[in-house]
């Protein structure tokens, strides 16, 4: 890609909001950092410093300004940010790919169903892209649901199929096509 893109605020699901990352998200880097998993699967620093989340910060910054992707901080009811969303482009011009985490300290209270959901609506709708893939590792049954309430559909299991920090792991690719299946196996052509 070769242009920036504006990354909008979007509404969600219970009163869940989406914005733009801002130096005032700092905790939240460090919080992430803390987390066991989010930092092997993603580019939050692990440990904390406050340089290494300035970077990761201007690193979200970096993705719309270079038009690589979306990045999205997850913003509870009440103004606490709790977590991340993301479009990631892909070479493909009518594709993405959706990623998420949520801090501990929020998870179970529909965070991230709300974003996935904001985030394909909107990217399906207002983008006019036709498929939206996902990425879910076997055992993370939280994020297996997540996906497959937000209308992903299961299509296989890819072995050594993201490399993280840990190393190559299996993944279910979930995809969620722009016809309104939602998730429904399509019939017929």
């Amino acid at each position: 890609m070769d242009h920036a893109l504006d990354v909008p605020d979007l509404t969600a699901d219970g009163g869940f909001t989406l914005r733009p990352w801002r130096l005032t998200d700092l905790p939240l880097v460090r919080e992430a950092s803390e987390d066991a998993y989010i930092p092997l699967i993603t580019t939050v620093p692990a440990p904390y410093s406050e340089a290494e989340g300035v970077a990761f910060v201007e690193r979200q910054w970096g993705r719309a300004s270079t038009g690589t992707g979306y990045p999205f901080v997850i913003v509870a009811p009440g103004g606490r940010p709790v977590g991340n969303a993301g479009l990631w482009l892909r070479p493909e011009p009518d594709r993405a790919s959706v990623g998420y985490w949520v801090v501990e300290s929020a998870r179970g209270r529909g965070a991230a169903l709300a974003a996935v959901r904001a985030v394909a609506d909107w990217a399906l709708r207002d983008l006019a892209l036709t498929r939206l893939e996902l990425h879910v590792e076997p055992w993370n049954t939280a994020s297996v649901r997540t996906a497959e309430r937000a209308g992903f559909r299961r299509e296989r299991l890819v072995r050594d199929g993201v490399r993280t920090a840990a190393g190559y792991r299996d993944v279910f690719l979930y995809a969620r096509p722009e016809d309104g299946t939602r998730g429904t196996p399509r019939t017929g052509p």
